[in-house]
């Protein structure tokens, strides 16, 4: 083959489009939320922090899975199936319906799946007044 401007042109366009393809392959591909996931929760009055894990799958656009986290009082750890999961893109929301001493307390999860993090927000009602914290899970990558 002869090297000409036009040949040299076609290599560095085609070389340039699998530049661009490359570096944007993170952003195209939906980040994965199935797996293991934890994070820690500050205690009362600056007791022991509590871990929670969150166990997921995906089915199509379903997010199913189930929260663990420690009991009341040092009690045995309560394990709870997340309702109503959503995953679209790298966005997930879902809830989780408890119930103590007969009344029953939802609190709304949402969050954003990047690499082995998501950040999001808890939403609860108690009395009629909607509170909200952040949080953050990592993924425990020994136990996707």
């Amino acid at each position: 083959m002869q090297i000409t401007p036009r040949n040299v042109m076609s290599a560095l366009r085609v070389s340039l489009c699998a530049v661009v393809f490359l570096g944007l392959m993170p952003v195209l591909q939906a980040a994965d939320p199935v797996g293991t996931w934890t994070w820690s929760t500050p205690g009362r009055d600056g007791g022991e922090a509590r871990k929670s894990t969150l166990k997921l799958k995906v089915e199509g656009t379903k997010l199913l899975g189930t929260i663990t986290s420690p009991g009341r009082q040092g009690g045995d750890p309560m394990v709870t199936e997340i309702s109503d999961g959503k995953v679209k893109g790298d966005e997930i929301s879902f809830a989780v319906v408890r119930e103590w001493n007969g009344n029953k307390f939802t609190m709304k999860y949402s969050g954003k799946v990047s690499a082995d993090v998501i950040k999001g927000k808890i939403e609860s009602e108690r009395d009629g007044n909607v509170r909200s914290r952040e949080w953050e899970a990592k993924r425990d990558v020994t136990k996707k």
